[in-house]
């Protein structure tokens, strides 16, 4: 059940902002093998000058194009990550026309007790998932 937290420069439109996330949901579903169902997901968008995001001295050119996105999953194999970075970088650059200069991603890892879906339980704690 990962959440997929987007943030980006305004200016995107609805059709384009909904492309990203299409997009970034179908290779999260291929690489971390989870039901297609399992679709939380959030965009935060920042004026010019909110978001810094330099290059790490690694040579990247960043536009205002540039995503940063915040995976919160339970734990994935370190085959599992790097197949879902390199699939979200190809089909975001086919789909969106996105740079693979312009994606940072960022996974951060939680356990079991970290998720609730409503009603005040941990459902993967009560075995309800």
């Amino acid at each position: 059940m990962p959440l997929l937290k987007f943030d980006v420069i305004h200016g995107r439109t609805d059709e384009q902002l909904r492309t990203l996330l299409d997009v970034a949901h179908q290779a999260m579903v291929q690489a971390f093998d989870v039901p297609f169902s399992d679709r939380y997901q959030s965009v935060t968008q920042h004026r010019p000058g909110e978001l810094i995001l330099h290059d790490t001295g690694l040579g990247y050119t960043r536009t205002a194009q540039v995503v940063l996105l915040t995976v919160v999953s339970r734990p994935r194999s370190e085959d599992q990550k790097t197949a879902f970075y390199r699939l979200l970088a190809e089909r975001l650059q086919a789909a969106c026309d996105l740079s693979p200069d312009d994606l940072i991603v960022s996974l951060v890892q939680n356990s079991d007790a970290d998720w609730s879906f409503g009603g005040g339980r941990a459902q993967f704690l009560t075995g309800e998932l």
